[in-house]
């Protein structure tokens, strides 16, 4: 998989490095041409190729090759540098995945498909619904949204009253449109199927859509 990272700070060489380390070609775009020599200085992070140049201009993407990259990833400290970056890389080079940082949370609604973007993150918000995650019992936690938020990654834990507890997954008639997609137990992962028995304390993950996510609040919280 090739892979753009527009933005060479603490947080895209990260990302470069790990998925440079996953076996993916990674290039990186940074502004910064000080930084960049020093990240090559020292072999950081190893593999991954550096571009000076400005993730905001066509012509700068058209040069390192985004007709065929498979993922851009804009995690510059500037939300605006990062919107920008996203509709260039799906208007003018149809990226098929383009995933963005949100540095300012009430920034947030602007990071849909209008602009570009299939999966916004918001540090922010993200670790307030991990802080709630370890919090709450029988309360419905929303973790990642994706398309603009007509998709989202949602948690649960199993409060023990819950009419899902001691029931397998196939017995509790899911929305079509939303999929169990794993189960947390006792620092287990369970790969969840039909016959998965959901018991009390579980932290059950589903994928839903803005129109079934209420149907699986009340599988999951409701007594």
């Amino acid at each position: 998989m090739k892979v753009v990272i527009a933005g060479g700070g603490a947080v895209g060489t990260f990302i470069a490095g790990e998925l440079q380390g996953a076996g993916h070609e990674v290039h990186i775009i940074e502004q910064d041409g000080d930084r960049v020599e020093r990240m090559l200085a020292v072999g950081e992070p190893p593999g991954a190729t550096w571009h000076v140049a400005d993730a905001c201009e066509v012509s700068s993407l058209r040069a390192i090759g985004l007709t065929d990259v498979d993922v851009v990833a804009a995690v510059t400290g500037d939300d605006e540098d990062n919107l920008v970056t996203s509709l260039l890389a799906k208007q003018e080079f149809a990226v098929p995945r383009v995933v963005a940082r949100v540095n300012n949370p009430k920034n947030e609604w602007l990071f849909n498909e209008n602009w570009g973007v299939d999966v916004a993150v918001s540090t922010p918000h993200l670790l307030t619904a991990l802080v709630e995650e370890a919090v709450s019992v029988g309360s419905l936690v929303r973790l990642l949204s994706f398309e603009g938020g007509r998709a989202s990654l949602i948690e649960v834990t199993l409060a023990g009253d819950s009419r899902a507890t001691d029931r397998e997954i196939v017995d509790l008639d899911f929305p079509r449109d939303s999929t169990v997609v794993a189960v947390l137990r006792h620092d287990r992962v369970i790969v969840p199927r039909g016959d998965t028995l959901l018991q009390a304390g579980d932290e059950v993950l589903v994928l839903v859509t803005a129109e079934s996510i209420d149907d699986v609040r009340d599988i999951l919280t409701g007594a």
